[in-house]
């Protein structure tokens, strides 16, 4: 970041620019001022604000006018030298200099490039004094190059003018409405148990943000009681509301710590046009490799938790329209669409429960990671949670191939892509993962219905996340998003006689030689079964292919639709490498038992000894030629035949 200082005198008479210039460098008055002062450079660690300033000079005689307009277009601040004995010369910098730099600078009020005017004042001091007035944001400085008076000023009020502008803040005859939008955005961020009131720890926090270092107990209360005084209701509850919030940064301004304002500013993700700036939306420090996927970490899910609780006001675990409302305060527009309420669980009153709530920002960063980060931002996770950025709260998992390779997976979301011919009952599947059976599912308008739905599934124990996506029927116009999934479901209507074969058909065309595990689902099993016209039947499809048999589903029930579909089909995409031989994986019948005390701790440790104890003892020609050892080698095989064939029973008459 650099600031530029640009210089200008009257042509009609010398007033003193170039030897303020040369006494900044030199500390010392020129006896002899050439017309124009070479371009110089201070730099950063000599000025107060950490910034390298480069100062440029004009003059007339050397300089042409498109010189001058270039320069005026490229300097960040500028200052307009007059001489306060010279009448021709302060009537010059309204009549010529502010026009010609309004006129080659951005029309935007609240953007005008800012302008010094400076003093300068010569030595025969019997001359009469003028002065200038303009109606313009400009600072005026009175400056003396022969007594070395305000010339290291001028420059530091040069940047400061630049760093910490006036004109988006503040102006005595105009509120700024987006810097009250933007200073209520960062209140509301800061008052994490969302009372508007600005409480001592909250206060310090925010100080401690925002300036490395806690208030004082009685800088506090010096703080509190400054707002007693001025503002009626600034303070409440010997806590900061909103209005004395706003009191505070107005004071700031008018004594000219506008500093203290645009750190704040900045802080919490500000430019200098009072917009969140895009780095601070979107790090660039996130990056995706194919076949991976993004997921939040734990960090973010208690930050969205918290987020929740504090806008959660009547504790019944749903945010009504006014509470979601409140929520998405501190975004520009409103994020989420009625859609949503059709995308993830809601209560009896169609308010987005806290299971909801968290599935909806699961499915954000699964689907667009950058949405996400944006959302975040509004919120202020990465000044919360003391990150560096957004970027903190995502997890990218690794690739799908090192988990098929490994037989495990570490992710907790899994995409289910849906296909099925027109009317096969895909829309109805997706509504029942959310616990909406078909009546409730025909309240539903059109034009709100989502193509999405997520919520939690649990496969022995562990919560995971399910996506379900319902792919447009339309077969010929698949794209890589419509097949890239975790597990694919068919869906076809059991009651319609041609409804299979659009499934047999995608199954064939696009997954048959994948190793994405497939399901195929009959749904409106409630209705009377029809014989599909195809050349297998749906369930020798599915042996000829080695699918799970067809699973019969309804939604239209009395109660909630069962749930039990959606585990398997979490289940098959957390394990794509194992043929699951019990369709039911709800961890309660025989087989889920006998599979769990076969892959214990215990059974194995059991294993490992008795085969180290086998091998290891030595068998004699003596114990081969011995009747006793055959004997114990026949009783222990007729033992393991028999154990095996009753659970075999076992499992059949539980299946």
């Amino acid at each position: 970041y650099m600031t530029s200082s640009l210089s200008f005198f009257p042509p009609t008479a010398k007033v003193g620019k170039t030897s303020l210039i040369m006494s900044l460098v030199s500390e010392e008055f020129p006896q002899v001022v050439p017309y124009r002062a070479e371009e110089i450079t201070i730099p950063a660690d000599v000025t107060p604000e950490r910034v390298p300033t480069h100062i440029v000079d004009y003059s007339e005689a050397e300089q042409t006018d498109e010189q001058l307009s270039s320069e005026i277009s490229k300097a960040n601040v500028i200052c307009i030298v007059y001489a306060v004995n010279n009448k021709k010369s302060i009537e010059k910098v309204t009549s010529h200099w502010i026009p010609l730099i309004n006129d080659n600078t951005d029309k935007d009020k609240y953007r005008t490039k800012p302008q010094i005017l400076q003093r300068n004042r010569k030595l025969l001091l019997e001359q009469p004094l003028y002065s200038v007035h303009v109606d313009l944001p400009a600072f005026t400085l009175y400056c003396s190059a022969k007594n070395l008076k305000n010339i290291s000023e001028l420059f530091y009020y040069a940047q400061k003018a630049v760093l910490h502008p006036t004109g988006p803040l503040y102006c005595p005859e105009e509120k700024r409405p987006t810097c009250i939008k933007a200073l209520t955005r960062i209140f509301k961020v800061s008052d994490l148990d969302n009372d508007g009131i600005l409480n001592d720890n909250e206060l310090n926090f925010f100080q401690r943000t925002c300036f490395n270092a806690p208030l004082a107990s009685q800088a506090l209360e010096d703080v509190k009681n400054v707002v007693r005084k001025n503002v009626i209701d600034g303070v409440c509850d010997n806590g900061l509301t909103l209005k004395g919030f706003l009191f505070l940064h107005t004071l700031f301004i008018q004594r000219g710590r506008h500093e203290t304002t645009w750190t704040v500013l900045r802080r919490f993700g500000y430019d200098d046009d009072l917009e969140l700036h895009q780095d601070y939306l979107f790090p660039l420090t996130l990056k995706i490799p194919p076949d991976c996927t993004t997921e939040l970490n734990h960090n973010a899910y208690l930050f969205l938790q918290s987020v929740f609780d504090k806008h959660d006001k009547d504790r019944d675990c749903a945010l009504s329209p006014e509470e979601l409302k409140d929520l998405f305060d501190v975004f520009p527009y409103m994020p989420w669409g009625p859609d949503v309420n059709n995308t993830v669980c809601t209560n009896d009153e169609g308010w987005i429960t806290y299971q909801g709530y968290l599935s909806q920002w699961t499915l954000t960063t699964y689907l667009d990671v950058q949405r996400c980060l944006e959302y975040l931002g509004y919120l202020g996770y990465s000044i919360i949670s003391e990150q560096e950025s957004q970027a903190a709260a995502i997890t990218v998992t690794r690739d799908k191939k090192i988990d098929l390779q490994k037989k495990q997976t570490q992710r907790s979301v899994f995409r289910c892509n849906i296909f099925g011919d027109s009317g096969s009952g895909k829309s109805g599947f997706l509504q029942a993962f959310l616990g909406r059976n078909l009546m409730r599912q025909n309240t539903v308008s059109e034009e709100h219905m989502s193509y999405y739905a997520i919520s939690t599934a649990y496969v022995y124990g562990q919560e995971k996340y399910l996506l379900l996506h319902e792919v447009f029927p339309d077969f010929d116009v698949l794209s890589d998003t419509d097949l890239a999934c975790d597990i694919v479901c068919l869906v076809y209507d059991a009651s319609n006689p041609h409804s299979f074969e659009y499934c047999a058909r995608v199954f064939k065309q696009y997954f048959m030689d994948t190793k994405t595990p497939c399901m195929m689902i009959a749904a409106k099993s409630d209705l009377q079964e029809t014989k599909q016209l195809y050349a297998l039947t749906p369930l020798e499809f599915c042996r000829k292919h080695k699918m799970p048999p067809p699973q019969a589903f309804t939604c239209n029930t009395a109660d909630a639709p069962c749930k039990d579909i959606y585990t398997k089909l979490t289940t098959m995409a957390m394990h794509p490498h194992a043929r699951l031989r019990c369709m039911c994986t709800c961890n309660r019948c025989t087989f889920c038992h006998l599979q769990n005390f076969i892959n214990s701790e215990l059974v194995q440790t059991v294993k490992a000894k008795l085969y180290t104890a086998i091998l290891s003892r030595h068998v004699t020609q003596a114990d081969l030629k011995s009747s006793t050892f055959w004997l114990r080698v026949s009783v222990g095989a007729t033992v393991f035949a028999v154990l095996g064939f009753a659970m075999y029973r076992v499992l059949l008459k539980q299946r």
